[in-house]
């Protein structure tokens, strides 16, 4: 059997991905936790020379970089557990929200790497984003976006899950109110209840910390 590596970082969302899929899969791999964001490994540079960021799959030697990238490799190579419908139309729903989410991903880091109008500009369009969710994705009381499973549009949108809440805690502005997104939040005590995703959450203090030093860096930079 091919061995199978995954390079990434422990309080990334896009590493997240990937460890979810690979965990729903039960797909044995090999985890290596890169120094990030001054210290990449050269095997990282090696396998990424693109865009040399994480997360990267290595199966069989072949490296495969970006996390929805990734997470249709796996569902191709180990297709039980399928994070994609079987039906064209329904597969082509799931890739249109997977993109729509990876078009926004950028809002949760420019929420605590920012502050003042800048800032209050990525949470209205955040905001925005979790209106159109609840509006338009999670309709017909499904339990999950692609109704009783979890698949890769759950997946695609661990950081409204999970980060978002850590990043209001110190970063400020204060995006989600479960009476306003009842459908959200009634997905996310869903997804957080799967086994998987409970069991590989990154640790909420760890994350306060890091990301707190880091907009504390940042913002310290750019006053400079």
């Amino acid at each position: 059997m091919d061995e199978v590596k995954l390079f990434g970082f422990w309080a990334s969302p896009f590493s997240r991905r990937v460890i979810w899929a690979l965990k729903l899969k039960g797909v044995e791999y090999e985890y290596i936790e890169e120094d990030l964001p001054y210290n990449k490994s050269d095997l990282l540079l090696q396998y990424n020379p693109v865009h040399k960021k994480i997360p990267v799959l290595v199966h069989g030697g072949k490296p495969i970089a970006e996390s929805l990238v990734i997470l249709e490799y796996i569902d191709e190579v180990w297709p039980h557990n399928p994070l994609l419908p079987k039906d064209a139309y329904e597969r082509s729903v799931a890739r249109f929200w997977a993109k729509f989410i990876e078009e926004k991903s950028h809002l949760i880091a420019k929420l605590y790497r920012t502050d003042g109008e800048e800032q209050q500009e990525a949470a209205k369009e955040y905001f925005e984003m979790l209106e159109v969710l609840e509006e338009h994705a999670l309709i017909g009381g499904k339990k999950f976006f692609g109704g009783d499973e979890i698949n890769m549009v759950d997946i695609a949108f661990c950081s409204v899950a999970h980060w978002l809440r850590v990043v209001e805690v110190f970063a400020g502005p204060k995006i989600f109110e479960p009476h306003k997104f009842p459908r959200l939040n009634s997905w996310i005590q869903n997804l957080k209840s799967v086994p998987v995703i409970k069991d590989n959450l990154p640790d909420t203090d760890k994350m306060l910390a890091l990301l707190k030093r880091w907009r504390e860096m940042l913002l310290a930079s750019k006053s400079s």
